[in-house]
């Protein structure tokens, strides 16, 4: 961990409560209070995947961004409205269906596989 932070980590504390809800507080809810203590264990993963895949995936998409020529996902949308990509579908589609797959890596790993 660099300086001037000590562990655990903030992926270590975001995993340890979500373990804690998961194995100490789940078993014990029902109903409307049980879902939100499954949205919240949801959540506490997807906070732990972006911590963990965060820098990398922002690399990447920043990456994909330029071999586009373009700046920004702003940028990128207003080029494919504006037509800047016609002739260029296959190019288009791989970068966004690996931006697509980055996100769902932190979303739901599970729908990727």
């Amino acid at each position: 961990m660099p300086p001037p932070h000590d562990a655990p980590t903030a992926a270590e504390l975001v995993a340890a409560v979500r373990e804690f809800l998961e194995r100490d507080v789940l078993g014990s809810l029902e109903g409307r209070t049980r879902f939100h203590g499954l949205v919240a264990v949801n959540v506490l993963g997807m906070v732990e995947r972006e911590l963990d895949l965060g820098a990398p995936q922002e690399r990447a998409h920043a990456a994909r961004l330029a071999g586009l020529g373009v700046a920004d996902d702003a940028e990128l949308a207003a080029a494919i409205r504006e037509g800047r990509f016609d002739g260029r579908y296959d190019e288009l589609k791989s970068a966004l269906l690996d931006a697509t797959r980055d996100k769902l890596a932190v979303a739901n790993p599970s729908y990727t596989g």
